[in-house]
C-alpha cells in the first residue's frame, strides 16, 4: 500500500511536468477538426478559443428586452437555493435545488432587481434546455459546433442555456462530456483540475436531499426517500480546508476567466468549479466522451485512490 500511495503522490506532478500547461492557452480561432482533435481532445487539455462563434446573432441580440419579447411568457425550469449552491454538499447532505417553474419574464424581473425574492435563481437545467424549453432562441446560435461534431463524429447530447445571479455557484465536479462552453454576455470564472489530480481530491458519500422554500420564505432541506448515497466533493476550492484535506495541497488548479465571445473547451473528466458575473448568459454543448483506454486508466486511478485513501 505504501508503494501504491507513493505512486499516486508523484503521479499528478509527473503529468504536469510532461504535458500540462501552467495556464489555459488561448487560440485566436477554431482549428480544423483533425488538428483540434490531435492538439486538444486527444491530449485531454483545455483551451479558450476566440472568434469561434462571432457570427452568432445572440452576441448582439440577447439582452433583457429582446429575451422578454422572444420568450418572456415561456415557462422554464429554474433552480432555486438559499445560498447559490445547487447540487452541492451542505453539512452531511448532498442538496439539490428546488426546481421551480416560472416564466422567463419573472426570472428577468428578479435578475434585474425589479422584484425582490429570497433565494438565488439560476437557469441550469442540463437536459438540452435550450432546444427543449427555449427553441425560439436556437435561430440566434448554432445547435451544434460543426468542426467539433466532425472531429468527434457525433452530434452533441445536449445544448444547454445558462442564466443566473452572481451568487449562483457550481460546486466542484466532473462530467463525462467533451464540453464547449460559450459565454454570450458577462463572464465565467473557472477553477480547473485535470483528471490526474484525482488522488488529491476528496470524495465522501452523502444522503441526497432537496431544498424546499416554505411559506415564510425560509428554506428547508428535505431528504430524498429510499435513495442511495451520492459521492461528491466536499472541498471548496475557494477556501480549501487543508487541515481536513491535506492532500489537496498537491493539486495545482488552473484559473481562467471566459469572457463574452469566448469559448472554453473543457475536456471530459476535468474537475471544475464555476462562478459568474451577475446576469451572465452562456450556452454549452455536451458531446459524449469516448469510453476508451483513457477512461479505463482514469477508473484505475480512481479505484486505487479509493483503495488506499487520500494521500
Amino acid at each position: 500500500m505504501d508503494a501504491v500511495n507513493e505512486c499516486l503522490r508523484t503521479f499528478p506532478k509527473e503529468v504536469r511536468e510532461l504535458y500540462l500547461n501552467d495556464a489555459v492557452p488561448y487560440l485566436d480561432g477554431p482549428l480544423s477538426p483533425l488538428q483540434f482533435y490531435r492538439d486538444w481532445i486527444g491530449p485531454n487539455k483545455p483551451c479558450i478559443i476566440r472568434n469561434a462563434f462571432s457570427d452568432w446573432p445572440a452576441l448582439s441580440k440577447w439582452n433583457a428586452a429582446y429575451l422578454r419579447e422572444k420568450v418572456g411568457p415561456k415557462v422554464i425550469s429554474v433552480a432555486v437555493t438559499p445560498n447559490g449552491y445547487a447540487d452541492a454538499v451542505n453539512g452531511d447532505r448532498f442538496v439539490m435545488p428546488e426546481e421551480r417553474q416560472m416564466t422567463f419574464s419573472s426570472l428577468l424581473d428578479i435578475i434585474e432587481g425589479k422584484v425582490k425574492s429570497s433565494g438565488v435563481f439560476y437557469v441550469q437545467k442540463q437536459c438540452s434546455n435550450l432546444t427543449e424549453e427555449l427553441p425560439e432562441l436556437t435561430g440566434d446560435v448554432q445547435t451544434h459546433i460543426p468542426w467539433m461534431s466532425e472531429a468527434l463524429g457525433k452530434q452533441p447530447d445536449a445544448v444547454n442555456f445558462w442564466l443566473g445571479e452572481e451568487s449562483a455557484v457550481t460546486s466542484m465536479h466532473k462530467d463525462h462530456y467533451e464540453n464547449l462552453y460559450c459565454v454570450i454576455s458577462g463572464q465565467k470564472e473557472f477553477i480547473l483540475l485535470p483528471p490526474t489530480d484525482r488522488p488529491c481530491i476528496p470524495y465522501e458519500l452523502y444522503q441526497p436531499a432537496t431544498y424546499r422554500q416554505k411559506e415564510d420564505g425560509n428554506f428547508e432541506i428535505v431528504d430524498e426517500e429510499d435513495s442511495t448515497k451520492v459521492p461528491w466533493i466536499p472541498l471548496d476550492p475557494l477556501n480549501p480546508d487543508y487541515e481536513r484535506y491535506p492532500s489537496y495541497r498537491l493539486a495545482k488548479p488552473l484559473l481562467c476567466t471566459v469572457k463574452a465571445g469566448e469559448m472554453l473547451y473543457l475536456p471530459s473528466l476535468w474537475f471544475h468549479h464555476v462562478r459568474q458575473s451577475h446576469g451572465c448568459i452562456a450556452v454549452n454543448f455536451w458531446y459524449d466522451m469516448e469510453y476508451d483506454i483513457k477512461y479505463n486508466y482514469f477508473q484505475l486511478v480512481e479505484s486505487l485512490t479509493n483503495a488506499v485513501g487520500l494521500l
